[in-house]
Parts: C-alpha cells; structure tokens; sequence
C-alpha cells in the first residue's frame, strides 16, 4: 500500500506532460537561442508557451520570465526590486507566513540597510488588514503576500490587499504557488504587481516555474550572463521543462472544476472521518476560506513528526507544515503566527490531497491516523 497524501509539497508529473517534454530531452534538443534552423523552430515552441502560460494569468506575454522556480522567482522579486528601488525607499512589508524563501530573501536584504517588517495574520491565517494599513510608509517599497499559505491553505484576499498597498504607493507581490488552479488568478484585475509559480505544484515537472513582472518597474537582474529572458535572467532555457509547465497548466486549467469537487469532496470526506473517529482533534485554520485539497490538523497530546513517521512506516505520506522547513526541527511559525499555544505546535499534521488519490485511500488512511494516534497517546506523560 503506497498513499501519497503530500501534494503541497510536489505533485506526480502529469504522463502527458512528460510526452509533451520528451521529444525536447531527445530529438528536438538544440539550444533555443542558437540562430539554426532547429534552435530557431525551439524558439518558436518557447514563446509559444511564454505565451500559453501568460493567458492563464491575463498577462502580456513579454511580461513572463522563465525561472527555475518560485524559489529563484520570489528571491529575484524581493532583492532585484529593491535594490533598484533605492530612491523610493529601503522598507520591505512581508506577511509572517510567508513561504521561507520569501522571509529569507528579505532578511538577507537587512545586511545591506533595508528595514523588514512582518505584518501579522489572525487566527484564520488572513492578513491582519488594519496592521498592514498602520505599517506602510512612504518609504515602503514592497509588500508581500501569498496567495494561499503553504500550510494551512488559508487563501488571502489579494484585491483587497493590493488596493491598500497601492494607496500607500507601494508594489505588490504575491507567491501564487499554492493557488494554481484554485483560485482565478486574472492578476491585473487582482492588482498582483509581480507573482512567482513552480511547476511541479500543478503536476508539471521540477526544476522550472516563472515570474510575471509588470512593465514600467525597475528591476535589478539576479542571474548576470547571456541576454535571455531580454537579458533579464541569464542561463540556457529549460526548455523541456518550459514545454511541461506549459502543458501542465493547460491541463489543470481545462478541467478545473472537475478537479476542485473532487478533492474538496475527498477533504471534507477525510476531515468528517477524522472528527468522528478521533478525540481531541482541531483543525488548523478556516474550513471554508482555503484551498479545498488542504486539511492541516491538530492532534492535541502527540507529536505530530511521531505521527508522519508512524504513518511512514506504513506507506501514507503526510508532512507536518512545509516540505522545505522540513529538516529543521523547529515548531512552525505559521502555526505560532496564527496564535496556537506552545504545547500545541507541534502536534499537527498536513493532508494535501490531489488528482490520483481515492475514497478507499481516505478510508485507509484514516483507520491508520486512528490506530497510530491511540497507541502514541498512550506513551505520552501528558496528559487531558
């Protein structure tokens, strides 16, 4: 039995787009910036899907820049804007459950004389509105919120957001990783000033996402070299990669509503049974107000890492928060932010489900959250 339950963290490559990839890994290998005929044809194929993805996002084409992922998108953003917008000021707004290489980037920029805040979130994982209001400042340049938190799947109000930030003459970014296809993402009508996205969240391969930077903003290019991406962000294009990120944004895109009901229906299936079939459990944020593939649980008096090993051992994969803060042992900051209690932060778990999994998988699953839950609970010296 192998139940993958972790699709936050990546999802299965898509077979179809690995056979929209393939001929690029094989046959049609040249270099999509050599002036031959096949390097020529690959360009062509390049800007066919800089233009594919920019649709999804009613965007102008020129205004999407291949990466090779968020984590390079949303480091690019931060630094490479501020660092260009010095005359404007030295003040970074980022929301405090923000993915860590959001919160890292703008910590490195306070080694050059940049200021970073951390606005607050409320108990549901939405931005503290009226806090984001009080701490922009003339010299505010950037503020920076995801679309939808990694762990909780909380989805934040970006229109709103954005209108409050663009009163006080700032720019907006937002890391819409999590929020592919989830949410309708027309990021002008959203006043989204810069995004970044990863292709391996939405069943497209590793190794490639991209950014969109609105046009008119001063930029500071992060990756110095050749004169791709308009010289922009060096480095040869991935274009297999660029194909399957295209491919597979077409493909979630296309049947999306399809795909919503079912994992919503599997997740509130999954939450119901939990409930009903295991004491002491809370759930970490909204029901209604998050992405409908995220149930992030707390189970009061068990160490949730205890839980994902056991689960492990079993074949179910689970994470208990971010997979890329995994390794560090820390209680998470996401949950502290939203106001969980010290004894309670490490104690949770999260489901992220997606397109392969099934009803029975949900059944087995919980019969093994079940059976593991009881028998840690009885080792544990604390007590109801």
């Amino acid at each position: 039995m192998s139940i993958y339950l972790d699709n936050a963290a990546t999802t299965r490559l898509d077979e179809a787009v690995l056979e929209a990839m393939t001929s690029y890994l094989t046959t049609d290998y040249a270099n999509a910036s050599a002036i031959h005929n096949p390097g020529q044809k690959n360009n062509l194929v390049l800007e066919d899907c800089r233009h594919r993805v920019a649709s999804h996002f009613k965007v102008p084409a020129e205004n999407i820049y291949f990466t090779s992922g968020a984590s390079e998108s949303n480091n690019w953003i931060i630094k490479g804007l501020m660092f260009a917008n010095q005359d404007k000021g030295k003040h970074l707004l980022v929301s405090a459950i923000e993915h860590p290489c959001v919160l890292r980037a703008a910590e490195q920029l306070t080694a050059h004389g940049y200021e970073v805040e951390l606005i607050p979130v409320k108990e549901n994982g939405l931005l503290d509105l009226e806090a984001l209001k009080k701490m922009l400042r003339p010299d505010t340049v950037l503020v920076s919120v995801m679309a939808v938190n990694n762990e909780m799947g909380a989805i934040q109000d970006l229109k709103t957001i954005a209108d409050i930030v663009h009163e006080a003459g700032a720019y907006f970014h937002s890391d819409i990783v999590q929020a592919i296809p989830y949410l309708d993402l027309n990021l002008p009508a959203l006043g989204v000033d810069f995004a970044s996205l990863s292709a391996h969240k939405f069943y497209g391969p590793k190794g490639v996402g991209a950014a969109y930077l609105k046009s008119g903003i001063k930029i500071e290019s992060l990756i110095a070299g050749g004169e791709q991406e308009s010289g922009r962000r060096a480095g040869t294009y991935n274009l297999p990669g660029i194909v399957g990120l295209a491919t597979a944004l077409d493909l979630v895109y296309s049947d999306r509503d399809a795909y919503l009901k079912k994992v919503k229906d599997l997740r509130d299936y999954l939450w119901e049974k939990l409930v009903a079939e295991i004491p002491e459990v809370v759930l970490n944020g909204d029901l209604e107000n998050r992405t409908p593939n995220n149930l992030n649980v707390l189970f009061r008096r068990v160490e949730g890492e205890a839980i994902l090993i056991d689960l492990s051992e079993k074949g179910i994969y689970v994470s208990t928060g971010s997979a890329c803060s995994a390794h560090n042992l820390k209680s998470s900051y996401v949950l502290s932010a939203i106001g969980r209690h010290d004894e309670d932060l490490n104690s949770n778990i999260r489901f992220t489900l997606g397109r392969y999994n099934t009803k029975v998988e949900i059944d087995e699953t919980v019969a093994a959250v079940k059976e593991t839950v009881a028998r840690l609970r009885g080792f544990t010296p604390i007590k109801k």
